[in-house]
């Protein structure tokens, strides 16, 4: 059971967060103010819930110390919308952004993604019935045979197979496959999902992925 360390100073929502990731299968530990997570942040932590406008010293100025602790996925919590405050925020180290008020779902589903990332790793192959990908060398095969897919065509792929089953939210691919810094519009995905899938229709796969129309799209396996 994966544990995620929850870093907000607002008891009412440092305890909704609670709740829910208990609901769906995660360990908890709670602080309640930057100098308190850098005292609670162990090496069996595996996520970080940060806000970023905590007493003492604030989400900003504990990104690193928290990750030299644990090189792990930090996701900041805050009101702010501010695009450059984002970017210096990914320079920092946080690996994901969520505005405040968030959707719980969505908030779930990001941090399902960050710990997958985290546990593939050390796994150079990724097979899923007649689809094979090699996440150190970018290559693709279809029962055997070597497929050309770009960067961002074997990214998208490799999240919606990861995530098996699940529909990938247009936001999740934009900021995973993007890493947050290129802006990416509903066109673009469109066009990178359509070559993706002539490209594995030609080797001979089956059609695996799914359109949910205005939210995302889902890997049948």
């Amino acid at each position: 059971m994966k544990t995620v360390l929850v870093v907000e100073d607002d008891k009412n929502i440092n305890e909704m967060l609670g709740e829910v990731l208990h609901h769906n299968n995660y360990n908890v530990k709670s602080a309640y103010s930057g100098t308190e997570a850098l005292l609670v942040m162990n090496k069996d932590i595996d996520l970080v819930l940060l806000d970023l406008m905590l007493p003492g010293k604030n989400g900003e100025e504990i990104i690193n110390e928290l990750k030299k602790i644990k090189n792990i996925p930090v996701i900041v919590m805050s009101a702010i919308t501010d695009i450059e405050k984002k970017l210096d925020l990914f320079k920092l180290g946080a690996e994901d952004y969520v505005t405040k008020p968030f959707n719980n779902e969505e908030l779930l589903a990001r941090i399902k993604v960050h710990l997958k990332k985290e546990n593939t790793l050390d796994s150079d192959v990724i097979k899923i019935n007649e689809i094979e990908l090699n996440t150190k060398t970018y290559t693709i095969a279809v029962n055997g045979n070597n497929i050309n897919l770009s960067k961002t065509e074997f990214e998208i792929l490799k999240l919606l197979i990861q995530n098996s089953n699940k529909v990938v939210t247009k936001s999740i691919i934009f900021d995973t496959v993007w890493d947050n810094f290129y802006s990416a519009d509903d066109n673009t995905l469109n066009v990178h999902i359509s070559k993706i899938r002539n490209k594995l229709k030609k080797a001979g796969a089956k059609d695996y992925i799914e359109t949910i129309w205005s939210i995302g799209y889902k890997f049948k396996n």
